[in-house]
């Protein structure tokens, strides 16, 4: 790792390391994986516009959410099954298991089960192990189809398992009759009634913040705001779902102008660099997540390939912001970057 200067160089030495089932299974998108590749490329589409003599010899880059301090716009966004990049897993990112990190600032991620009771019993463990809030993520009344996955009939292998739904499960996650065992999972468990009267019923059995994840239209941005949750996360799940679905990056604006300063905006899906972070800041976003790079780091070193990825990403922020002109986050404004059909109308 003493070699990688950038989150693309992890990637292609973990996409050349790793099965191809398990390679495909992180890398892949839904359908012809157009929007897997407009996440990255459309961030190519807005240019910044630095500011000069700005004396940048502080440049701070942490910020606050939902009432927490953190180091930077940025947190790790969930990404299922890292126990096939490295035997660590998700307590080398301290993304699942609480004790691996008492001090981190932990969300949980949660789908609704069918069983009801599976998901109540899941908030109160969450709420037990110290959680900081509920992210509901809301695209997925089952899984996109993932055409590698169908190809490669993946399954989890039979010596991990999915711990917080152990005794839930269907046997079909660690086997597949046709196609994709993980698909075939969701389907058996995945509630797909969810509606937006659910979010009520959410609200009814905890008093942890909410945030909804998957989200790319105004009026559902606006939805969101009535229903009185702490924030949303712009996201087409990494590309995950369905196909030809905009780029995250492209659903912030329009978003953001909707909602104003009403509830919290984040973003995930396609940000690989400092820049794109930058670009999502100025286009209204409080904070970022990746998931792949994540990924990419734990293939090479667990724990330490995943620090690795958070303090190049830490040092590229803090860089951008610099070189911008910027000396905070709160100086990130929607001036500093422009589409790039602006120079076309010149």
């Amino acid at each position: 790792m003493d070699n990688f200067v950038s989150v693309d160089d992890f990637e292609k030495s973990a996409l050349q390391i790793l099965p191809k089932a398990v390679k495909d299974y992180y890398a892949s998108g839904a359908g012809k994986e157009f929007t897997l590749e407009w996440n990255k490329d459309a961030f190519k589409k807005y240019k910044i516009r630095p500011k000069v003599l700005t004396n940048v010899l502080k440049c701070e880059i942490g910020t606050r959410i939902l009432g927490e301090e953190i180091s930077m716009p940025l947190g790790i966004a969930p990404t299922a099954m890292q126990g096939m990049a490295h035997p660590d897993g998700e307590c080398a990112t301290a993304e699942e298991i609480s004790k691996a990190a008492p001090n981190a600032i932990k969300w949980f991620q949660l789908y609704v089960f069918s069983n009801r009771q599976v998901t109540i019993n899941l908030i109160r463990r969450v709420e037990r192990a110290g959680y900081k809030a509920i992210v509901l993520t809301i695209d997925t009344p089952f899984f996109g189809v993932r055409r590698r996955d169908v190809k490669n009939k993946f399954s989890l292998p039979r010596h991990l398992k999915l711990a917080n739904f152990d005794g839930h499960l269907s046997s079909k996650i660690n086997s597949a009759d046709s196609g994709s065992g993980l698909n075939e999972y969701a389907v058996d468990q995945f509630d797909r009634s969810l509606s937006w009267d659910d979010i009520d019923w959410l609200q009814s059995i905890t008093n942890l913040p909410i945030i909804l994840k998957g989200i790319l239209r105004a009026d559902d941005a606006l939805a969101a705001v009535k229903k009185r949750v702490q924030g949303i996360i712009v996201s087409n799940h990494g590309a995950r779902q369905l196909d030809t679905v905009p780029a995250s990056i492209e659903a912030l604006p329009e978003i953001v102008k909707a909602v104003g300063d009403k509830i919290d905006v984040y973003l995930d899906s396609g940000i690989r660099q400092g820049t794109d972070v930058f670009k999502a800041l100025a286009l209204g976003a409080k904070m970022v997540f990746i998931g792949r790079p994540i990924l990419w780091g734990l293939t090479h070193g667990g724990v330490e390939g995943a620090i690795a990825i958070l303090k190049l990403m830490e040092q590229e922020i803090k860089q951008t912001l610099a070189l911008a002109g910027c000396r905070s986050v709160d100086e990130v404004t929607g001036d500093m970057i422009v589409h790039e059909s602006h120079y076309s109308r010149l």
